[in-house]
């Protein structure tokens, strides 16, 4: 039966810090063969050195992760300090597959069941939504689920070696049990619109209309009155085709044009595709949250083993208010399940690039 064992520690001193890590381990690391690990940027410029360690600390040679701003384990957030993360197990080597360049994938069985992919991409590659976006059919009937990097220095993704600048991770075979789950950190207001005229990233006519007036008329009367309020709290939605869950993709308001009437948004725009509008809304995005936790652990039966959580810079404790709050409500609904990740400059679900969302992972009995 396979186990999975946390470990986390933060201590300013890398080398201090690992050691930490490893002594909570125990002898768990002499039966894993797999290994998470996230660490906060002011480990960044260890990199390198963290992997290495890790390597020769645990002989585990299969490592994969990634930095962030703030990471997170079960029950705690970790914002502005050092810290590292790290959940191994011993999932049988011949069920995975470790990969650096979404171009080169390493090869399965032929399947028609679902392959999960844990994967980390680098922000800063303009091409990571096609990346994205093709990957699963790639993989061949995948879905991807993880989150981008978040640094203020390096941007660093580890796939059993440190990588940059395109998308690594692990796929996991159809006989390794996995739910996902996906949580909104936004709320809708007023109906689903259309795009009529629009230029690259900018919404001209929204409805046959200025696509400024009509965002007025949804977000009321006393925030359209003074715009400088919307900012960090109204942003542009779009739902996402073929799907039975009412998902939708949510993007920053870049700039108002309060002559033209056009809306720039930063995501590239069609002409006829669908719009709305949204709030960022705490309370909404922790009902949100319980709603995700208790449809998985319903499916779940009591079965979960260890997990992977990929939440957006813009939740955590700007969202909910104080730090530890979003992992101790995991922690309350999930019990004592063992549980990395971090907070990602956008997470994946499916084959999209989403923003503001919480990605849950869990690997079950099989």
């Amino acid at each position: 039966m396979e186990r999975f064992k946390l470990a986390y520690s933060q201590h300013p001193d890398w080398d201090q810090a690992l050691d930490d890590c490893l002594e909570q381990i125990g002898d768990s690391h002499k039966t894993s063969s797999l290994g998470f690990v996230y660490f906060t940027d002011k480990h960044a410029h260890h990199s390198g050195d963290i992997l290495r360690r890790l390597k020769q600390l645990t002989q585990i040679d299969d490592w994969v992760g990634t930095i962030g701003m703030a990471i997170c384990c079960s029950g705690k957030e970790f914002y502005d300090q050092p810290a590292i993360a790290l959940l191994i197990t011993d999932l049988p080597k011949e069920h995975y597959r470790i990969f650096h360049d979404p171009g080169t994938l390493p090869e399965f069985a032929s399947t028609e069941t679902v392959k999960v992919a844990i994967v980390h991409g680098d922000p800063r590659n303009g091409q990571l939504p096609n990346i994205i976006r093709d990957l699963p059919d790639k993989i061949g009937n995948g879905y991807l689920v993880g989150g981008l990097s978040s640094s203020e220095s390096f941007h660093y993704q580890i796939a059993s070696e440190l990588d940059e600048g395109a998308l690594s991770g692990v796929i996991f075979d159809d006989t390794i049990s996995i739910a996902t789950g996906l949580t909104q950190g936004c709320s809708p207001i007023g109906k689903t619109h259309t795009i009529t005229e629009c230029d690259s990233n900018i919404a001209m006519l929204i409805d046959g209309r200025p696509a400024l007036d009509v965002m007025k008329e949804d977000i009321g009367e006393v925030l359209a009155r003074d715009l400088n309020r919307i900012s960090g709290y109204i942003f542009a939605g779009f739902p996402i085709a073929g799907t039975d869950t009412g998902d939708y993709m949510v993007r920053n308001l870049a700039g108002i044009d309060t002559n033209t009437g056009a809306i720039a948004i930063s995501e590239y725009l069609q002409n006829n595709s669908p719009i709305m509008f949204c709030k960022r809304d705490g309370i909404t995005a922790t009902d949100d949250l319980k709603r995700m936790l208790n449809k998985l652990k319903a499916r779940a039966k009591n079965n979960i083993k260890g997990g992977l959580y990929f939440s957006c810079l813009g939740r955590g404790q700007h969202m909910f208010g104080e730090a530890d709050k979003e992992m101790g409500l995991i922690a309350e609904i999930l019990a004592d399940v063992p549980l990395v990740g971090f907070y990602a400059n956008g997470e994946i679900a499916g084959n999209q690039l989403y923003g503001y969302t919480g990605v849950l992972v869990l690997f079950l009995d099989s």
